[in-house]
């Protein structure tokens, strides 16, 4: 049962830095591709960033680029996302997730870490 874990959420003052995390355990994750997302009160949960965990290759939103990144340690099974410059928009929940089915859609989530970002 794959599990994902978050941590490294709270709050910061705009153009503050946080860093997130979310340990894995139960799966192979060098055949996943890793995400985050978030969700800001009343609106839909959106894409972040991503990365596949066996090559590195990553992806981003419009909003976050060049202010986010997003990395992983294989020896730790721990994808982190660096959040620097934030601004109020950025304030959300933000999810950890896992697709393990490079066709299919993301298929395990983590519980969910609040950003909250003070202008």
């Amino acid at each position: 049962q794959v599990q994902l874990v978050e941590s490294g959420g709270g709050l910061v003052q705009a153009g503050g830095s946080l860093r997130l995390s979310c340990v894995a355990s139960g799966g192979t994750f060098s055949r996943y591709r890793m995400g985050w997302f978030r969700q800001a009160p009343g609106k839909e949960r959106e894409f972040v960033a991503a990365i596949t965990w066996a090559t590195g290759f990553t992806s981003y939103a419009d909003s976050v680029k060049g202010r986010f990144t997003i990395s992983r340690d294989n020896a730790k099974n721990t994808v982190s996302l660096q959040m620097n410059t934030l601004k109020s928009e950025d304030t959300a929940v933000y999810y950890c997730a896992a697709r393990t089915n490079p066709a299919g859609e993301y298929d395990y989530w983590g519980q969910g870490a609040q950003v909250t970002v003070s202008s």
